[in-house]
């Protein structure tokens, strides 16, 4: 093991039993302070939803694309504290500045401010800034997973400038993927000349943006199973050089999410009551009945997430003897995610852990549960403890630099 290498303190797989407990408790614990409606808080879902999905972004701007700069060669556990004061500094400036006070002087859909005083809820400002997360999710980090860095890397570019080269590069494929994929469902709500409605109603049956959460949030697990579980395969099979090997790998699984979105599509019947249709149809009629298969098939994706993310930083991508880097265990990982993400999901709805430990009232009835979303929800206050310790903290106190 090379000098400086981080090692579980107390091996595998007693380490991340350990860290898998200690941050579930983390999350459920902070969900209840701030967003249960059980709680003394009781913000659910916003604002705190569009807080957490910006300190997600925020934090691959300073993890993935800075590199931790400057704070980089502060020892744990300051570096990783002075990291989270920085990023909930610049989470208040991007959404209250950035967002509402200056994107917001031309778009007024992203001014919470603008939104009241034109007689709409703020809420959808919130919800404008939320769909910036989730494109961003997947255009600021593929630049370092599919891309290779490029076109930073390889250069003589050191931090910051080689970072906010990425910057600027992701900054500019959001923009562009926001303005086409987003703008439009803002256009389908607040009428008038300027933004054109949703062009997307024709093929998923609904103008609401739901459609785009369907299909963007699992190219967004497609993307980040990759360096994760998946340890850079299937797209390491590829050796053609950049930009071309990104391009194929960006396509292939922007394909793939279509696919796997539409696949949810045909197979929710098979577990979601018919009563759940039933009352989406006499509610809102059949727009609304599509509009949930494709949040549910966001929902799906979204319960991905959390096993990946458990296997790989909890668990150092354990392949119980084979090769790590294997195919055998590229696909038993592939296979235990997929099963561990199914048992996720009947937690949530079947055992109605989203009633009895997260307070969302409206789910005692089975055929109730499933309308809304919200697990989605949950994922945030889940992944962030966990990203934080990994990202800011390096994994510290639960690792140990091997010197």
């Amino acid at each position: 093991m090379a000098a400086g290498e981080l090692r579980p303190r107390w091996g595998q797989p007693l380490t991340g039993i350990i860290s898998f407990v200690f941050f579930f408790g983390v999350a459920w614990f902070l969900w209840f302070i701030l967003s249960d409606p059980r709680g003394p808080v009781g913000w659910f879902p916003y604002p705190f939803v569009m807080y957490l999905a910006m300190m997600i972004l925020v934090g691959i701007w300073q993890h993935m694309l800075l590199g931790d700069w400057p704070f980089q060669n502060i020892e744990q556990p300051k570096r990783g504290i002075i990291m989270t004061i920085v990023n909930l500094i610049l989470v208040w400036l991007v959404i209250d500045i950035v967002f509402y006070r200056i994107l917001g002087l031309g778009f007024n859909f992203l001014s919470f401010y603008g939104m009241e005083e034109i007689g709409k809820p703020g809420k959808l400002a919130q919800v404008a800034v939320v769909c910036f997360v989730l494109i961003g999710f997947y255009t600021y980090p593929v630049s370092t997973i599919f891309f290779g860095k490029w076109p930073a890397q390889p250069s003589n570019l050191k931090q910051p400038e080689a970072g906010l080269v990425e910057f600027a590069w992701g900054s500019l494929l959001t923009l562009i993927c926001y303005s086409f994929l987003i703008v439009p469902f803002f256009g389908s709500i607040i009428k008038g000349a300027a933004l054109n409605p949703a062009w997307w109603e024709s093929i998923g049956g609904t103008s609401h943006v739901h459609w785009v959460f369907g299909w963007w949030e699992w190219a967004i697990v497609i993307l980040f199973m990759t360096p994760n579980v998946w340890r850079m395969k299937p797209w390491s099979a590829i050796t053609v050089p950049q930009p071309w090997k990104g391009l194929i790998s960006v396509i292939i699984s922007m394909i793939g999410a279509f696919l796997l979105m539409f696949l949810c599509k045909k197979l929710i019947p098979m577990w979601v009551p018919a009563e759940t249709f039933h009352l989406l149809q006499e509610s809102k009629g059949a727009a609304e009945v599509q509009r949930f298969y494709w949040i549910h098939s966001a929902e799906i994706a979204g319960f991905f997430l959390i096993p990946f993310l458990i296997w790989h930083h909890y668990f150092d991508d354990i392949a119980f003897g084979l090769d790590r880097d294997g195919w055998v265990a590229f696909i038993l990982r592939t296979v235990g995610v997929m099963a561990l993400a199914a048992g996720s999901y009947w937690i949530f709805y079947y055992s109605n852990f989203g009633h009895w430990a997260l307070g969302n009232h409206h789910m005692t009835e089975l055929s109730h549960r499933f309308a809304h979303g919200e697990s989605l929800v949950w994922n945030f206050w889940w992944i962030i403890p966990l990203l934080w310790n990994e990202w800011f903290f390096h994994k510290w106190p639960f690792y140990v630099h091997e010197e």
